[in-house]
């Protein structure tokens, strides 16, 4: 691809990549940004979102001639030097290689369920606030297979920079949606068929106990205070058993166990 020097930080060009991390907080507007060499060959690749434009150190050129295939021949890239790309970003950013993306019209939870195939897994994510977790919970439902992971109000944007870094760009291939309310979402899954099941340190069943089902939808809470009690009493509890004087894991390695039992078990 033919690539377009920047040697000026305040070239308009790279506006989208001034100042990420206090950008980060104030949000982008409908874009995000996508961060690293993996990231990137997701983005360029995903059927919902588009990539507008791409920032990379110049000594990051030569491994990216495979992934540069992949992108639109309208999609600009942007190379520059280690002290420009530092003051357009605002600290040291070691990976070199970032991409500007659209988010486009969000998903709708009913859209979603409607095209669930007949087995079906989903997370529903409640008060998930730290970025590192969510991000977590989307690469462990990517690695497991679960079709869709659906959020609440409270938690994070999957496309916040970080979480879709720690995803390793699962957040941008994982369908996903904000529901309103997860106690009528509990309902309606069950009118459609599925089992949904509540991971809880104090659960009243261990997960290697549970039948396989065809269709199932794990609730996980924030770390602390776990899912609200009115949720809790909807559906069956969960607990992973832990060893002697050990209360619980961290909500994303917790999902990871949850997802790889009921993909092994009920698929």
């Amino acid at each position: 691809m033919e690539t377009i020097r920047i040697d000026d930080p305040e070239d308009p060009r790279v506006a989208p990549y001034l100042d990420i991390r206090e950008r980060d907080l104030v949000g982008r507007q409908g874009r995000f940004i996508a961060e690293g060499k993996v990231v990137l060959n997701v983005l360029l690749n995903s059927s919902r979102f588009q990539a507008e434009s791409m920032l990379v150190l110049e000594n990051r050129l030569s491994g990216l001639d495979e992934t540069f295939k992949e992108a639109p021949a309208q999609v600009p890239v942007y190379v520059t030097s280690r002290q420009v790309m530092d003051r357009i970003v605002g600290f040291p950013i070691h990976r070199g290689i970032l991409a500007a993306g659209k988010k486009g019209t969000p998903l709708q939870v009913g859209d979603i369920l409607d095209t669930l195939p007949q087995k079906a897994l989903v997370i529903v994510a409640v008060g998930i606030a730290n970025h590192d977790n969510l991000g977590a919970i989307f690469r462990n439902a990517a690695a497991f297979g679960a079709d869709a992971v659906l959020i609440d109000p409270t938690c994070c944007d999957p496309l916040y920079r970080k979480a879709i870094r720690v995803s390793v760009g699962a957040a941008l291939k994982v369908p996903f949606a904000t529901v309103p309310d997860p106690a009528a979402l509990a309902a309606d899954l069950m009118a459609r068929g599925f089992e949904s099941f509540a991971l809880s340190p104090r659960g009243d069943t261990n997960i290697r106990n549970v039948k396989p089902c065809p269709k199932a939808a794990l609730y996980l809470g924030t770390e602390g205070e776990g899912l609200p009690a009115a949720l809790l009493a909807r559906m069956q509890t969960l607990r992973i058993e832990m060893a002697k004087g050990f209360d619980s894991l961290n909500v994303a390695a917790a999902s990871a166990i949850a997802l790889h039992h009921f993909s092994a078990n009920g698929r």
